[in-house]
């Protein structure tokens, strides 16, 4: 008996290997646990990662930031919390834009392999960040980084000018029956 011809789950890449833009979003929860995810992956194979949270504030401890300090991959936060709670909405915004000035020298400067923007899309959404110069920095940046970014409702124009995009669906939420959000779980 003859055995069967194994067959490639996909085609042999006809461009070389260059850096991903990875989006993802949608109403669901995981956006920024798949990021970390994604984090966790590269810095296992040895690559450089930096991660900026643009809605957590400098001093934010959840257990993300805990594990990441303990692996030694920088976090920052850029945001003074959660914008809905912000007694100052336009120092919300110059933290934003500032952030974004750090996150796009860690982007443009090639010396990571992977730049997570988590929560980047709030402040594209509220105008913080100016869209055309956010999309120009992912198209222009070095060949080898790949650039994740996270948050509800991401623009058009970023999902066209992704390489994948994930949309989190959300089915049923623990927080929406009344259930608060927990440690290690959420936070």
């Amino acid at each position: 008996m003859e055995s069967p011809k194994r067959v490639k789950p996909y085609a042999r890449p006809t461009e070389k290997r260059r850096g991903l833009l990875l989006v993802y979003t949608g109403e669901g929860k995981g956006k920024s646990t798949a990021a970390f995810g994604l984090a966790l992956r590269a810095h296992g194979r040895s690559l450089k990662v930096r991660i900026f949270q643009f809605i957590k504030h400098q001093t934010a401890r959840f257990g993300e930031h805990r594990a990441f300090a303990t692996l030694g991959i920088p976090v920052e936060g850029l945001g003074d919390g959660f914008t809905w709670k912000s007694r100052d909405l336009l120092a919300s915004a110059r933290l934003a834009y500032e952030g974004w000035g750090r996150a796009k020298e860690a982007i443009l400067s090639g010396a990571y392999h992977l730049v997570v923007l988590d929560e980047a899309i709030y402040p594209l959404r509220y105008g913080w960040i100016p869209l055309e110069e956010f999309l120009e920095v992912l198209r222009v940046r070095p060949e080898h980084v790949h650039v994740v970014v996270t948050g509800r409702d991401a623009p058009e124009e970023l999902l066209h000018l992704a390489d994948t995009v994930t949309e989190m669906r959300k089915v049923k939420h623990a927080f929406d029956q009344g259930i608060p959000a927990q440690a290690g779980m959420e936070h």
